[in-house]
C-alpha cells in the first residue's frame, strides 16, 4: 500500500493508553516496541511480498532478511520468527515452497533466530515473509524520530534494487548486476547494527525498504522535526544500475514515493535525473539509514565496511528546518 494510504488508515486507529507501549504507529517506525521489564522490551514486526527473483531459495533469503531488518533498525536482536505464506498449491509444486522456506530458515539461522512455525493459506499469487520478535533494552531503543541538527547521514547498502528486480522480470538485467543486487538484499542488517553499537550508538535509525530512500528519509525528518539534506552525488548505487534506470524499469512504488514526499521536498540546482529516480526507487531489504553525530560518522563507515558492508558511506546531513514543512533538501 502507498505510504500516504497507510498514513490515512493509521490516523483512524486509537492509541492504547499503556505505559509499556514504547513505540507504536505515531512515527511510522520500523517495528513496535513493548516493555516487559525494566531490562527487556519486545520488538515486533512482520513483512511479506511476492517473489522478486526467480530462484525460490534466494527469494526466501531476501524476504527473511527484509523482515529481520526491522528489528535491527530498532536496535534489537531477532529471537523468534513465524513464516507467513500465500501459495497456489493447486497450481505449483510444493518443491518450490520448500525451497522458499529453506532460504528463509537459512537467514534466520544466520541471524540467531528460531523459526517456531507459521501459517499458510492458498493464494493465487506466491507471497512469503516473516513475523519476527526481537529483544531490546528499553533504554537502548533506536527510532526514526530522533535525528538532530548537525548529524551526518550514513547509508549502509547501495540503492537500485527496485530497478534491478523489475528489469530481471522483464529479462533485461545483466546477470552480474542481478547477482550484486541479490548479495546486497540477502545481507543481514545485523552488520549495520553491530557497527552502530561499536561506535557508541546513533541518534536515529531506520531501514530503507518499500518507501525508498525518499519515503524513509521523509519519515525520519518529519518524526524528528528536522530537514535531511541529501547529496545525490554521494548515493551508493548497485553496479550498472544506471542503464536500467534509463530504460525506465521503474517499480509502481516510484510514483507513489515521489508523491508522498513532494510537499516537503526542495531540490537545489539541476540534479542528475538517474540519481533522482534512484532516490525514489522502492528498495527490497535495503540498508540502514543512520543519523549520527558528525564526529562519529567516518568511524561508523569504517566499522560497517570492515564487516562487509563495503558500500557504506555518508550521504548527507541533518539541518534545523529553514522553513516549516521542509523535510528533504536534495543537493545535486
Amino acid at each position: 500500500m502507498p505510504p500516504q494510504g497507510i498514513a490515512q488508515v493509521l490516523r483512524n486507529i486509537t492509541r492504547l493508553n499503556d505505559p509499556n507501549l514504547l513505540v507504536g504507529t505515531e512515527t511510522h517506525d520500523d517495528a513496535g516496541v513493548y516493555r516487559l521489564t525494566d531490562e527487556i522490551a519486545l520488538v515486533q514486526t512482520l513483512d511479506f511480498f511476492p517473489p522478486v527473483v526467480n530462484d525460490p531459495f534466494v527469494y526466501g533469503q531476501i524476504a527473511a532478511a527484509n523482515a529481520l531488518s526491522d528489528v535491527y533498525a530498532m536496535g534489537g536482536i531477532p529471537k523468534t520468527a513465524l513464516n507467513l505464506v500465500g501459495y497456489p498449491d493447486d497450481k505449483l509444486s510444493l518443491d518450490w515452497l520448500g525451497e522458499i522456506l529453506r532460504g528463509g530458515a537459512e537467514r534466520c539461522t544466520e541471524a540467531g533466530a528460531v523459526v517456531l512455525g507459521g501459517h499458510t493459506v492458498r493464494d493465487a499469487e506466491i507471497k512469503f515473509g516473516l513475523s519476527v520478535t526481537g529483544l531490546v533494552h528499553p533504554q537502548k531503543i533506536w527510532t526514526n524520530a530522533t535525528a538532530r541538527p548537525g548529524d551526518r547521514l550514513v547509508l549502509t547498502k547501495p540503492l537500485g534494487t527496485g530497478f534491478v528486480t523489475t528489469a530481471h522480470k522483464a529479462n533485461d538485467c545483466p546477470e552480474e548486476t542481478l547477482e550484486a543486487a541479490c548479495a546486497s538484499m540477502v545481507q543481514l542488517n545485523a552488520i549495520g547494527r553491530a557497527a552502530v553499537v561499536e561506535v557508541g550508538g546513533a541518534h536515529s535509525v531506520t531501514d530503507v525498504t518499500g518507501f525508498g530512500l525518499a519515503g524513509h528519509a521523509f519519515e525520519m525528518a518529519e518524526g524528528s522535526g528536522v530537514t535531511l539534506a541529501i547529496d545525490l552525488s554521494r548515493l551508493p548505487l548497485l553496479p550498472d544500475v544506471e542503464p536500467l534506470v534509463q530504460r525506465r524499469h521503474l517499480t509502481r512504488a516510484s510514483a507513489t514515493n515521489r508523491e508522498y514526499v513532494a510537499d516537503g521536498l526542495q531540490v537545489e540546482g539541476k540534479p542528475d535525473p538517474v540519481r533522482l529516480e534512484v532516490f525514489y526507487d522502492a528498495q527490497t531489504s535495503g540498508g540502514l539509514l543512520v543519523s549520527i553525530e558528525a564526529e562519529k560518522a567516518d568511524v561508523l563507515v569504517e566499522a560497517a565496511r570492515k564487516r562487509s558492508a563495503s558500500r557504506t558511506c555518508i550521504i548527507g546531513e541533518v539541518l534545523e528546518r529553514p522553513r516549516p514543512g521542509l523535510a528533504l533538501l536534495l543537493r545535486p
